[in-house]
């Protein structure tokens, strides 16, 4: 990508994304739809291999477009449905391997106590005192870092290392050198913006794209939702790619991104926004999907 490029907003499937060059991103951070999660992402997939199909081919396509030696960051978690966990973070690092990432870290996001929205499984054990009801109730995600082969420092000019210099005094006061962050989730119920969109806080991408990206570069999400990646590099002087097939999601993306205000995100027109002759079918398809899913339960 040119120094001159836009930012873009593509609404298409980032299983092929063709408006990239290759080793034209510097990071990626994303969230993917966890499996058929509750609440969430309910009948999106016909099933678990069908997911990590999915994921299969976005990391093939991120090994091309990432730079050599940058940082794909992946927001994950194990999913629970109908009594049955699935392994989404164990398969996810597999397959990232497979195509060739290096596992650099493994980030453990937890959350506040109160927040459980989905399930209160340790009730079992209330109602049921005796040994074998114990299930745990879940407060943390994954961030897994993967890397696509080895770094070169010197490639950086010293006056970009100056300018992108992390500030030393937040990084110990919020504790980023931790292997586990402490973070308030974002809650549907009481944000109007991600009602009905699993969004991951602001200070996710923020940190991730402060500890792995310089000023200038560009960041992408795959997995775009409602752009929260994409408002946090923007706001952080970097330049943003992001890819989502839900073309609904375009409004709420462009109130995120104050698109017709004069804010510190700059004028709304530079961002490009593609919406791809396939998109219509993918939003179709999946419509239908889980219109037969829910008549079948």
């Amino acid at each position: 990508m040119s120094k001159n490029q836009k930012n873009m907003l593509i609404f298409g499937d980032a299983q092929d994304m063709k408006e990239l060059d290759d080793n034209s991103v510097h990071l990626v951070v994303t969230s993917p739809p966890y499996f058929n999660a509750p609440f969430d992402y309910p009948d999106l997939f016909e099933s678990y291999d069908e997911f990590l199909e999915l994921i299969s081919n976005v990391a093939k396509e991120l090994k091309r477009v990432l730079d050599r030696g940058r940082i794909a960051a992946f927001v994950v978690d194990d999913t629970l449905i109908k009594g049955k966990k699935y392994p989404v973070v164990a398969d996810i690092t597999k397959i990232f391997i497979e195509k060739g990432f290096k596992y650099r870290e493994r980030i453990v996001w937890v959350k506040p106590e109160g927040y459980i929205r989905i399930s209160r499984r340790s009730g079992v054990l209330l109602q049921h005192p005796y040994p074998m009801y114990y299930y745990p109730d879940n407060l943390q995600e994954s961030i897994l870092i993967f890397q696509n082969g080895d770094f070169d420092y010197r490639k950086i000019p010293k006056e970009l290392k100056e300018e992108s210099k992390i500030d030393i005094q937040e990084y110990q006061r919020e504790k980023w050198y931790l292997s586990v962050w402490q973070i308030t989730n974002v809650l549907p119920i009481n944000n109007r913006l991600e009602k009905g969109i699993a969004a991951f806080p602001e200070d996710i991408p923020y940190r991730l794209i402060k500890l792995f990206s310089y000023k200038g570069e560009t960041v992408l999400d795959p997995f775009m939702g409602s752009g929260t990646t994409l408002k946090v590099a923007v706001e952080l002087g970097r330049r943003a790619v992001g890819y989502e097939i839900d073309i609904e999601l375009l409004e709420v993306v462009k109130k995120k991104l104050k698109f017709g205000q004069r804010t510190l995100l700059g004028d709304p027109s530079d961002f490009e926004i593609i919406i791809r002759d396939d998109i219509k079918h993918l939003r179709t398809q999946l419509q239908e999907r889980v219109t037969k899913n829910s008549r079948g339960k």
